[in-house]
């Protein structure tokens, strides 16, 4: 008798599946130039994402009930405004900048969008094909959501719900309701989106953390619900299409080489270009904060340590000291540029010649023979977008010629740090990578980490060390994948989006194209600001708040350390 035996997927196979049909379908309609999400080809985006069922969007496989922290999150990286339009055109950098149509910028993305009118939004895509992954997967969530409000407002027999009928009202009335009349209008909203009042309630207020970038919950569900209405009753279709200035452009460096030529250009034009040059991926804030905080508030400065200091300056009420560190900051060696190429990358030049090791807080360790011989240059570039990650570092480690005159960067060192999310712990905690695993494709970085685990003992904040997944987008990855990454032989400790792509950048410039020394120190540290493997830990649960202040210091004075120290010993980092 045979035996027979049937092949059955896993969950992680089913998923890493969908991802590959979401990334394929997406392709496909961006090299097409457009899409309606409601017929086969965003129904197919559709069926892959239920398939995938994102951490980051929650209930959204839930026919019933709205995902109130999904949308919230998808919503802070949209412009404001974008629930109530049926045409949504995705463009390159075009000439809108110029025009009368107000800039509407998210409160979690750096893009520039536009209102054209009532049914038309404009979003500037710069960052590479990972923001438009990114915007066209929120966007599918969105409708799906939308086609759930839609239902919510008829009855089953047919007509329109009393809730709707009230939510409408609100709505044409201006939309701004009185305190004693909000908690029965979340009444009737809480009906409508399928959820119980104290969530409703919950939502209402996440929403109101950034009143002026989006619509405000009443708002955007009935914005969402009344645009798939039109579409389902009247054959309003909703689309999204891509310009051909956009297609054209995509993949070309064209923003990248123009944001590197600017910075090299400065270089050459104050005469830092020879100078030992060491980079650092991070926010604009930390590294100016832990070398110019100190002397810049003098008298002034909050009691306690640097971290003390950081936790004080990070307050929104304290706008003024941060102002006076800036301003301190900008008179003893601090160059910043804003970012005129697309890339809404800023970038802060530090000149630590004039740097006074003195004064520098006691947790940063400082070799001053070694400072005042090289001068060494810190530039200091925002966080990039994955993809971008690889475009702009690239472009920024390639020779510069000016004047017939070629020079190649001197650069001693390359810091990347920033925000992932973490498996193996907690928010708030540290890993170190010691490779990158980049999801999709059979490409794997190794690294010689200028980081180790041992750097960060006695800093008070948990550190792991171990493999890390450049994932494609955080808002496709869910459990069964995370989980297969965790606790197979990979043994990975986290996920971020630019980790491969700045590794693959590094490595052509410095082992195979010869750009840059192959000794130069790489380090890489992040800090984590969720754990998807937790209910109610993800990025759409809200931010990281305080907790992040105390490990992005903790990577940034032990980062500094290792660049102003050079050839002398790194103490360690201490803080409480």
């Amino acid at each position: 008798m045979k035996s027979t035996s049937q092949l059955v997927l896993t969950r992680a196979q089913e998923s890493r599946a969908a991802i590959e049909r979401l990334y394929i379908t997406m392709r496909h309609l961006f090299n097409r130039g457009y899409y309606k999400p409601s017929k086969v080809s965003g129904e197919e985006m559709r069926r892959a994402l239920l398939t995938l069922r994102p951490e980051i969007y929650g209930s959204v496989n839930d026919p019933q009930k709205v995902e109130l922290d999904g949308l919230v999150y998808v919503m802070d990286r949209l412009p404001k405004g974008i629930e109530s339009c049926r045409f949504i055109t995705l463009t390159s950098q075009e000439g809108y900048a110029a025009s009368r149509f107000p800039v509407l910028v998210p409160a979690k993305r750096r893009r520039n969008c536009y209102r054209v009118d009532e049914e038309q939004m404009i979003v500037e895509v710069t960052n590479g094909r990972s923001e438009i992954y990114d915007i066209l997967t929120h966007l599918t969530f969105m409708f799906m959501e939308a086609d759930k409000i839609r239902r919510h407002a008829f009855h089953e027999r047919g007509g329109i719900t009393r809730e709707w009928e009230k939510l409408e009202a609100i709505i044409k009335s201006g939309g701004v309701v009185e305190e004693d009349e909000r908690e029965l209008a979340l009444t009737y909203v809480s009906t409508i989106l399928g959820r119980t009042f104290a969530e409703t309630v919950k939502a209402y207020m996440r929403f109101q953390e950034n009143p002026g970038t989006n619509s405000g919950l009443f708002e955007i569900v009935y914005g969402l619900g009344k645009t798939a209405m039109g579409e389902e009753s009247k054959g309003l279709d909703r689309e999204i299409s891509f310009t051909p200035t956009l297609r054209e452009r995509i993949g070309h460096h064209l923003y990248g080489e123009r944001w590197a030529t600017r910075i090299k250009q400065y270089l050459l034009e104050k005469g830092l270009h020879e100078r030992p040059l060491h980079i650092i991926s991070a926010n604009p804030h930390s590294v100016m904060n832990c070398l110019y905080a100190a002397p810049a508030l003098g008298k002034n400065q909050p009691e306690g340590d640097l971290y003390d200091i950081a936790l004080q300056l990070s307050r929104p009420e304290n706008a003024n000291l941060r102002r006076q560190v800036a301003g301190y900051a900008a008179e003893n060696g601090l160059h910043e540029l804003e970012d005129s190429s697309g890339t809404s990358i800023l970038v802060q030049l530090i000149d630590t010649a004039r740097l006074n090791p003195k004064k520098l807080p006691a947790e940063i360790a400082c070799n001053p023979e070694y400072l005042k011989e090289q001068q060494p240059v810190i530039l200091v570039m925002d966080y990039a977008f994955g993809e971008q990650a690889f475009e702009t570092m690239d472009e920024l480690l390639k020779p510069y010629t000016e004047g017939g005159t070629k020079f190649r960067m001197n650069v001693a060192s390359i810091s990347i740090m920033g925000k992932a999310g973490i498996l193996t712990g907690d928010k708030g905690d540290i890993m170190i990578p010691t490779s990158h695993i980049f999801e999709g494709t059979a490409d794997n970085y190794p690294l010689d980490n200028g980081f180790a685990k041992e750097d960060f003992e006695g800093a008070g904040v948990p550190v792991y060390e171990g493999a890390m997944i450049t994932v494609l987008g955080t808002s496709l990855q869910n459990r069964d994948i995370l989980s297969y990454f965790k606790h197979s032989s990979w043994k990975a400790i986290g996920l971020e989006m630019e980790g491969a792509h700045y590794q693959k950048a590094i490595q052509a410039q410095s082992k195979i194209r010869d750009s840059v020394g192959r000794d130069v120190k790489v380090r890489y540290a992040y800090y984590a600001s969720d754990n998807p493997l937790v209910t109610g830990a993800t990025l759409a649960s809200g931010s990281l708040g305080a907790i992040g202040v105390k490990p992005t210091y903790v990577i940034t004075v032990k980062c500094l350390s290792k660049i102003l120290c050079h050839a002398g010993k790194v103490k360690e980092v201490v803080m409480p």
